[in-house]
């Protein structure tokens, strides 16, 4: 059985429900479904033992934010050098991924002026786009899709039509009467 929540996470987090993208991030209202905690726990309990997590990384008190990743996906995606040392510049331990999570929900937790923009690092956009949206303010990018993109602008909008077309597919089927937990869950 399909709920709201089940609608907007198809919408956002296809991608990483998918597999083909380390991880996506979804703002949840809590005020708009006050079952959000149950649906998500019901989720966690369903889909984990896949290795898919929904994991509050952020709250507030209107809204919650929602990572949504395939825990080895994210973890192969993180050994990559070039993202390590990334993440180590922006003051983050080396270990192991759920250390490096406590140490961005405590970022985001922080608040403050300067919103943690190595998060793109851990949703899968290229260091180039994370640093060019950090260093030029969100100005000056090659043209904007799922992200800001100041690097290879061709690949990246070749990766954004494989986003949209798994969003649309996805959405379908939850639309359509499918639940996330049945389409992702053990067969």
């Amino acid at each position: 059985m399909k709920s709201r929540l089940e609608e907007i996470i198809a919408c956002h987090c296809a991608p990483a429900l998918a597999g083909i993208k380390p991880a996506n991030l979804v703002s949840c209202r809590i005020e708009a479904d006050p079952s959000l905690e149950q649906e998500l726990e019901q989720l966690n309990r369903r889909l984990n033992v896949n290795g898919i997590l929904f994991r509050p990384v952020c709250r507030c008190k209107n809204r919650l934010l929602l990572l949504v990743y395939r825990k080895r996906t994210l973890e192969r995606h993180l050994e990559n050098p070039r993202l390590t040392q990334y993440l180590r510049r922006a003051g983050y331990p080396e270990g192991p991924l759920e250390e490096l999570l406590l140490h961005l929900e405590s970022r985001l937790a922080a608040g403050g002026e300067e919103f943690p923009h190595e998060i793109g690092i851990f949703l899968g956009y290229p260091p180039e786009d994370v640093e060019g949206f950090r260093r030029d303010r969100g100005r000056n990018c090659k043209f904007s899709g799922y992200w800001k993109v100041y690097g290879d602008a061709e690949r990246t909008k070749e990766l954004f039509a494989r986003y949209t077309r798994c969003r649309n597919a996805l959405l379908g089927k939850v639309q359509g009467g499918r639940s996330i937990a049945d389409l992702f869950g053990a067969a």
